[in-house]
């Protein structure tokens, strides 16, 4: 006479798996949902709290205002500093960048390579008052012979018209600054992308003849092209958004009219500088200039999302 066991355990273990692991997804969605609704909670409010702060800067007569000339004439010279600060860093650091990055994932050794990554990811560590003490006392008077030689022979372009600053404490000096810091951002993403790029891709190209650089632009390139963008946006996040560096550097004036002259301030040296101190319709004043400096960022970045959804169909990789 035979005897058939029939165990029913494997089975409902495996159900009470299942269930667990359903049990976690759902916690793990709703954590994620959370965390979302979370964020845009805080941008409204910050916001709402932004507008009905500056509410009375707004409404109030435009001799009161600080110039006497209105908000829009307070606010339009820190609007072009912030901007051309910003610029001229990514002009800078953007194609620097991008070959660092490049040497780093597909020229150097490894016994090379490595040190470099680290000596940039440690740019990105040092504090921003640093680098703007090193850009007024150092940068800023190595440059003034540079200056006062771009006044004498370009001063027919625009922006190195004269008289030169004897300082060096100029949108230029303040730029390059901003550079320095917004690098190691544009590096070390471009780096890891890179790396990331398909090997069969590029080892197709090599053996159809393709010399390194021809197979960096056919296939890295194209591939890394959205991830370059979004490291380009964030250091640009970085460099809108600096105070203590830029105040250092800079130095208060008027509407700036060249890179080689003293004057003018961003938004966020601006309100750095003088928030501790202000009360009243200063205060307002000063909120309502970094309400300017909230839409400006949010502007900024919905650009990014536009260009990188145009580009992420093609990434090199399909």
């Amino acid at each position: 006479m035979s005897t058939t066991v029939t165990t029913k355990e494997p089975a409902s273990g495996l159900r009470r798996a299942a269930a667990g692991g359903q049990a976690g997804d759902s916690v793990f969605s709703g954590l994620s949902l959370g965390a979302g609704v979370l964020i845009l909670a805080v941008l409204a409010a910050v916001a709402v709290f932004l507008s009905l702060q500056a509410l009375p800067t707004f409404r109030a007569p435009a001799e009161e205002i600080s110039g006497g000339a209105g908000f829009f004439s307070y606010i339009w010279p820190l609007v072009i500093g912030t901007i051309v600060a910003a610029l001229i860093a990514l002009v800078i650091a953007t194609p620097l960048g991008i070959l660092v990055a490049l040497y780093i994932s597909h020229y150097a050794p490894a016994r090379i390579a490595k040190p470099v990554g680290y000596i940039i990811d440690l740019l990105a560590a040092i504090p921003s008052v640093v680098y703007g003490a090193w850009g007024t006392t150092v940068l800023a008077s190595s440059l003034v012979p540079f200056y006062t030689w771009a006044a004498e022979h370009l001063g027919f372009i625009p922006i190195f018209s004269g008289p030169a600053s004897q300082t060096g404490k100029t949108m230029f000096t303040a730029g390059i600054v901003l550079a320095i810091m917004v690098l190691p951002i544009i590096t070390a993403m471009s780096r890891e992308i890179f790396i990331q790029t398909p090997k069969l891709h590029e080892e197709a190209a090599l053996a159809l003849g393709a010399t390194r650089w021809e197979m960096i632009r056919m296939t890295v390139l194209p591939f890394a092209r959205p991830g370059i963008i979004s490291s380009v946006m964030l250091a640009l996040g970085r460099a809108l958004g600096e105070t203590m560096a830029v105040a250092l550097v800079l130095s208060s004036g008027p509407l700036m009219a060249s890179l080689i002259q003293s004057g003018n301030q961003t938004i966020a040296a601006e309100i750095a500088l003088n928030f501790p101190e202000a009360y009243g319709l200063r205060l307002s004043e000063l909120i309502a200039a970094g309400l300017i400096l909230f839409l400006i960022t949010l502007v900024v970045n919905m650009i990014a999302r536009a260009i990188i959804a145009r580009y992420k169909e093609f990434s090199g990789a399909n």
